[in-house]
């Protein structure tokens, strides 16, 4: 798993471009004897073990696969060779995990159903999930069970909530148009500088007087762009940003309070304004009876003092939540903290323990395993998965 996890790390590839890794994927499964097959633009790749016929129930494993569009610096011996793309979120560790809940499924699964196996592209930016979900990966499945690596958490922890666990994700992009004109003479044109610099500035009031206090929600402008000169007023702004929530009443309230702070900059900077929300995510929200599984799964994995809380909501979107919407689902995270302090995710000193991936692959297997042995139903067992 180390070797696959550097590997992957050593030539990542962004969404939908995930072409070498999924051969690679699909290389690997070849080597434990289980066949595949190719979907979601020619990147994604599913497999199943098992020999169950359909009625006997079918349970899904998933791993994401894409990489980031970030420059390394993490000094790494097997760092990126494609300059601009850095596995810097674990997805590499991911894929990884599944390979290895594969080895073990081969050799020890026995009895009722089948496993699927999701290797998902693009949940990092074009919804993968949603594009696999629209070309039947769940037909005949009953749960999906998925992982993700969290350095805030010592190695050989697993975190398992039911309920929310990962934010409603909306992005959005503000286009606003005033006059350009000669910078010595502002009352000639209509600054989109300053109406979007203002605009910055009020949408942080609807997280601070319009939302409950209790309900966690961020409104982030990661974006703005507007101008090209320093004497020449602005005629064209783009703002570009997310609000994330973790309440759906809120959510919604949020993007009505947004579309009507763009119009009322119109009349007061005399601009044309315009929001377009683009493809939102919905939350992560873990089913009881799959959450359960999820636990006792992790309890045989780990220890039962080491199987804990995330605490509070991730604010952080998951296109997980796609599968969530038909079936029932879990998802956990591993811990995977390194000694040193490395960069958080989504940064380019982003490492983690390769240590974790003996416990990703452990818990996935089990947690398949169990689901479709219990059928459903939570049983602490003393079954386990044959370890390697």
């Amino acid at each position: 798993m180390i070797d696959i996890r550097r590997h992957l790390h050593k030539y990542p590839e962004t969404s939908y471009d995930e072409f070498k890794s999924a051969e690679y994927i699909q290389e690997k499964l070849s080597e434990l004897g289980i066949e595949s097959g190719i979907g979601a633009g020619g990147t994604g790749v599913t497999a199943y073990i098992g020999t169950g016929a359909a009625g006997d129930g079918c349970v899904a494993l998933r791993a994401d696969m894409d990489a980031l569009p970030i420059r390394e610096q993490t000094g790494l011996e097997f760092s990126s060779v494609h300059e601009g793309i850095m596995h810097a979120c674990g997805h590499d560790g991911h894929v990884a995990m599944l390979l290895g809940a594969a080895s073990l499924l081969k050799r020890s699964f026995s009895g009722p159903g089948r496993v699927k196996l999701i290797f998902q592209p693009a949940e990092e930016h074009g919804n993968g999930a949603e594009q696999l979900v629209s070309e039947g990966v769940l037909d005949g499945v009953q749960a999906v069970f998925g992982g993700h690596i969290d350095t805030h958490f010592e190695t050989g922890v697993i975190t398992v909530d039911e309920g929310l666990i990962c934010a409603y994700a909306d992005p959005f992009q503000i286009s606003i148009k005033g006059r350009g004109g000669h910078a010595a003479r502002p009352h000639e044109g209509s600054d989109a500088v300053v109406a979007a610099s203002s605009l910055v500035m009020i949408v942080q009031t609807l997280v601070s007087r319009e939302v409950d206090p209790n309900k966690s929600q961020v409104i982030t402008i990661g974006s703005f762009q507007a101008g090209t000169i320093n004497n020449v007023i602005a005629g064209e702004a783009v703002l570009k940003g997310t609000v994330r929530s973790t309440d759906e009443i809120y959510r919604q309230k949020t993007i009505i309070g947004l579309q009507r702070i763009v119009q009322s900059i119109e009349t007061m900077y005399d601009v044309h304004a315009d929001i377009v929300f683009e493809y939102g995510l919905p939350a992560v929200i873990n089913s009881a009876r799959a959450t359960e599984i999820a636990r006792s799964a992790a309890w045989d994995t780990t220890t039962v003092d080491k199987v804990i809380s995330q605490g509070y909501p991730s604010l952080g979107g998951e296109d997980f939540s796609f599968y969530q919407r038909y079936v029932e689902g879990c998802m956990v995270r591993i811990g995977a903290q390194l000694p040193e302090p490395v960069g958080p995710a989504h940064s380019p000193t982003f490492d983690f323990d390769e240590r974790c991936l003996k416990y990703g692959a452990s818990w996935l297997a089990l947690v398949g395993w169990r689901w479709l042995n219990t059928n459903g139903r939570t049983v602490v067992s003393e079954n386990r998965i044959e370890e390697s």
